[in-house]
């Protein structure tokens, strides 16, 4: 099957969010460009590197000169809930992020997980056509003001336990920190 691209080229909105409790959440992209949907579903830390990527290019990039924002506005931040009904069109597996010199602006693609991904990534440099692909345009205080609600989202979840990390459920944990013990 040929592959699918779904390009936003000045979308309305790009956001990341989450659906269920934390614990339990399910992690989306939707980017939306006038009556245009797309949401693709990927994991917790997939969020939360694209987020603090994309926060660190900009820093490069202003840093060589480029009229960039240092930190989103807080208006601009996103924070109304995904766009309904929630339909995953696939699930991601890699992502992508170029900054555009010609246009100032940034560029994020998330790729569709495709069958064997694992054991073939050696083959993947052969097969760059595999796959449905999404691929958004975004300015640089946009793409700031998304990295703010992602990481955001990505916050939201679970407290720390203040001995060894780990995300902490309602019921508490058996803490390796405290030889076993629960916390």
């Amino acid at each position: 099957m040929a592959r699918r691209v779904y390009s936003f080229e000045n979308p309305d909105r790009f956001v990341a969010a989450a659906i269920g409790q934390p614990g339990s959440r399910t992690f989306y992209l939707q980017a939306r460009e006038g009556s245009r949907v797309i949401t693709v579903s990927l994991e917790k830390v997939q969020v939360a590197v694209l987020a603090e990527r994309l926060t660190e290019l900009l820093a490069e990039v202003r840093s060589r000169g480029a009229d960039v924002p240092e930190e989103a506005v807080a208006s601009e931040v996103d924070r109304a809930p995904l766009d309904e009904p929630v339909v995953e069109t696939f699930r991601v597996g890699t992502m992508a992020i170029v900054w555009d010199v010609d246009d100032q602006s940034v560029i994020v693609e998330a790729s569709e997980v495709t069958e064997g991904e694992e054991e073939a990534e050696e083959e993947a440099a052969a097969d760059e056509e595999e796959g449905d692909l999404v691929r958004v345009r975004l300015e640089p205080r946009r793409a700031l003001a998304f990295a703010s609600r992602a990481l955001e989202v990505v916050a939201a979840g679970r407290p720390p336990c203040p001995f060894c990390g780990q995300p902490l459920n309602p019921e508490g944990h058996i803490c390796t920190r405290r030889n076993g013990y629960m916390h």
